[in-house]
């Protein structure tokens, strides 16, 4: 007698067929859900990239006010006290590869030929990472041209590092800016003026001093003269009666 609860052999394949379906579909969705994770993923990185980069740019800010020059590792930013950073961040963007976790540094001045770092005084941090960010900072959209600099940050203007240096605000400045071309504090620089044959004049013709055109003044309205006060009219007297003759005597 057969057993009550046996399978009959379709519904075996039945379920296999269900279950091929099913994986089929998860790799379908798996395909089209990873781009997504990892374009958040890496958006995540970019704001902590930002976030790591800014604070070691403050720390060394704070590096500076503190010693009076800028560091020459980023080690030296956990050495002063009361403390500059909370630690020595590493790089998101970096944890794989030849440079993993290492920060690519901008330092004052030029390196040399070899592009040893080492010793210089540093004023911020770049990555090495070479992707297209999905973000964008000071209008970069490369992540390597995302700069963290202390020296931008108080001066304004790029390449503020060098300038830094000429003008004496780091350690030896002077004799690294003079590698590098520039002139040390203390040297004004001359400002050639305009070049008058650029201007369609001779260099020998001088434009004379243009006066300003004289206004004219207003016209002046006469004074008015005050008519003279009026008298009143004077009234005639009434006539006078003749006197009464006197009556006559008897």
């Amino acid at each position: 007698m057969p057993q009550a609860n046996a399978r009959k052999p379709g519904t075996r394949g039945f379920i296999l067929v269900m279950l091929l379906v099913f994986i089929t579909s998860m790799g379908i969705f798996l395909t089209m859900a990873l781009p997504r994770v990892a374009t958040e993923v890496q958006r995540d990185q970019e704001a902590e990239l930002i976030y790591r980069g800014e604070s070691i740019a403050r720390a060394i800010r704070l590096y500076k006010a503190k010693t009076g020059g800028y560091p020459l590792s980023l080690e030296d930013l956990t050495k002063v006290r009361p403390r500059v950073i909370r630690k020595l961040y590493l790089d998101p963007m970096t944890r794989q590869g030849p440079h993993e976790g290492e920060w690519d540094l901008i330092t004052a001045v030029q390196p040399g030929a070899s592009g040893d770092k080492t010793g210089l005084p540093i004023v911020g941090v770049k990555s090495f990472s070479q992707k297209d960010s999905f973000a964008t900072y000071h209008d970069k959209t490369l992540i390597s041209d995302w700069t963290f600099s202390a020296a931008d940050n108080l001066l304004g203007i790029p390449g503020a590092g060098a300038a830094a240096a000429a003008a004496g605000l780091v350690p030896g400045g002077a004799a690294a800016a003079a590698a590098v071309g520039l002139k040390p504090a203390g040297t004004t620089p001359v400002v050639p003026g305009p070049d008058p044959s650029a201007l369609g004049a001779p260099a020998s013709a001088a434009q004379p001093p243009q006066t300003p055109p004289q206004t004219q003044p207003p016209p002046q309205t006469p004074p008015q003269t005050q008519p003279p006060p009026q008298t009143p009219p004077q009234t005639q007297p009434p006539p006078q009666a003749p006197p009464a003759a006197p009556p006559p005597q008897n």
